[in-house]
């Protein structure tokens, strides 16, 4: 019988395998566990963040580049839906604290790149990844928002920015069993600031997502279909294996051109 196991997958692969691989690139998958619309389970952002991590590696490991995904961890931060219930919190010094100890555990198996394929709005890792290189000099550390690795524009009617018609569309392509008919979803309808410079995006602050939306959603669902997930998925992860596997080729050294 063929084996089932996928070598890049740290939690399918072994020790046999493991111990005789020398892997270029570990990939992090992070989600979040919180409401998404009435429509969508609270895992989304998890199964999002490990579909697109493993379906990138597969396409990097068949050209030949040494990618390994880890475990994904599934909390994000969700200090603005505190208030809903189960949406699960993890406060960015928690982030960083996890981060740390996976760094250090990557460090260790000879490994000095890692991605973090992120898939929640509300994890923001670049500040960490600051911190984290006074610690580590010598890991480079990068995140990829999926979605934002390929223009989604040209493949919806409305985008949406939470369980709107990307994300619905993307989960009906990976776990259709999960997501309700769409005449169950509510409308996503959002609402703004009443302050113009936090409407403009000049000010910042946290959003209350009870206060800023209706049923928890942001943007449409009504024209999602899992053809449109399947497209922009496919699409994505193409474009996410291509960085993996230039990354995995090259040395840290030359990351940066040369200087005349």
């Amino acid at each position: 019988m063929k084996s089932a196991i996928r070598p890049y997958v740290l939690l399918e692969t072994n020790w046999k395998e493991v111990k005789n691989t020398e892997y270029s690139v570990a990939v992090l998958p992070w989600g979040a566990t919180e409401a998404h619309n009435f429509h969508l389970p609270y895992g989304t952002d998890h199964f999002l963040a490990e579909h697109l991590a493993i379906s990138a590696a597969a396409k990097a490991w068949n050209r030949g580049s040494k990618v390994i995904v880890l475990p994904g961890i599934p909390f994000g931060v969700n200090t603005g839906q505190i208030d809903i219930p189960l949406c699960i919190n993890m406060n960015p010094s928690t982030q960083l604290a996890v981060l740390r100890d996976v760094v250090e555990v990557v460090k260790a198996a000879g490994i000095h790149k890692l991605i973090i394929l992120n898939a929640h709005g509300g994890n923001h890792f670049k500040q960490m990844i600051r911190e984290l290189y006074l610690i580590f000099p010598e890991v480079f550390i990068a995140a990829i928002n999926w979605w934002q690795s390929v223009d989604p524009k040209p493949y919806f009617e409305e985008v949406g920015d939470h369980a709107g018609e990307l994300e619905t569309s993307a989960m009906m392509a990976i776990q259709p069993q999960l997501v309700l008919p769409l005449d169950e979803a509510g409308s996503g309808r959002s609402y703004e600031f009443t302050l113009e410079g936090l409407r403009e995006g000049w000010v910042q602050t946290q959003r209350l997502w009870t206060k800023a939306t209706a049923d928890t959603g942001v943007g449409n669902p009504i024209h999602s279909t899992p053809e449109k997930g399947e497209r922009y998925i496919a699409s994505c992860s193409e474009a996410i294996s291509q960085f993996l596997t230039q990354l995995a080729a090259i040395d840290l050294k030359d990351l940066y051109e040369k200087q005349e």
